[in-house]
C-alpha cells in the first residue's frame, strides 16, 4: 500500500525538516518488508482567501484533485481522536491486509480542514490536546510512520 503525506504549507530548511526527512526516510526504508511504501510528500501553498471557511475549502478542493478513488484519507487536527501507537499501526495494517492500494494523511493549514473534508476522511486524528507547529506535527508523523512500519515487523525499535 502506498503512503504519502499532504501538507499545506512549505517546510523551509532547517533542524526540523532534516529531522522530519530523516524519519521519512526510515520509513521509506523499512515500510517495504511490511508492504508499505511511501510515496513522499505533497506540500500546497496555505489558502489565500479572506475568510477562514473560504481558505479550508480552497485547500480541501486541492486535495480532492490529488486523491484516486478507492484511496484512504487520514486528516490530522487537533479536534481529532488521539491514538496509541499500536492502535495506528493496526488502522495502517487493516487497511493494507483490506487490500487498500493507497493512504494518503493530511496535515491541514492553520484554520484545519473543510467539513466535507473531514466528512469523507475514514480517520480525523490527533497528536493530543496541545497545538503542535507544522514543522513539528511533520516530524511527529514521519516518526510514527516509522514507528508503525516496526510494530508491523515486530521490530524492537517500539517497546511495549
Amino acid at each position: 500500500m502506498k503512503i504519502s503525506v499532504h501538507a499545506v504549507g512549505r517546510m523551509k530548511a532547517g533542524p526540523e525538516k532534516q529531522l522530519a526527512d530523516r524519519y521519512f526516510e526510515r520509513f521509506a526504508k523499512s515500510g517495504p518488508a511490511v508492504g508499505l511504501e511511501f510515496a513522499g510528500v505533497a506540500e500546497i501553498v496555505e489558502g489565500r482567501a479572506q475568510t477562514a471557511n473560504e481558505r479550508r475549502r480552497e485547500e480541501g478542493q486541492k486535495l480532492q484533485g490529488q486523491l484516486q478513488p478507492g484511496t484512504a484519507l487520514f486528516l490530522l487536527d487537533e479536534r481529532g481522536k488521539s491514538f496509541s501507537s499500536e492502535d495506528f499501526a493496526g488502522r495502517i495494517g487493516q487497511l493494507r491486509d483490506g487490500g487498500r492500494k493507497a493512504l494518503v494523511i493530511a496535515i491541514g493549514g492553520a484554520d484545519g480542514h473543510d467539513q466535507p473534508l473531514r466528512d469523507q476522511a475514514e480517520l480525523v486524528m490527533s497528536f493530543g490536546l496541545l497545538t503542535w507547529p507544522h514543522q513539528l506535527v511533520r516530524v511527529m508523523l514521519g516518526e510514527q510512520l516509522y514507528r508503525a512500519a516496526t510494530i508491523l515487523s515486530g521490530h524492537p525499535y517500539h517497546r511495549s
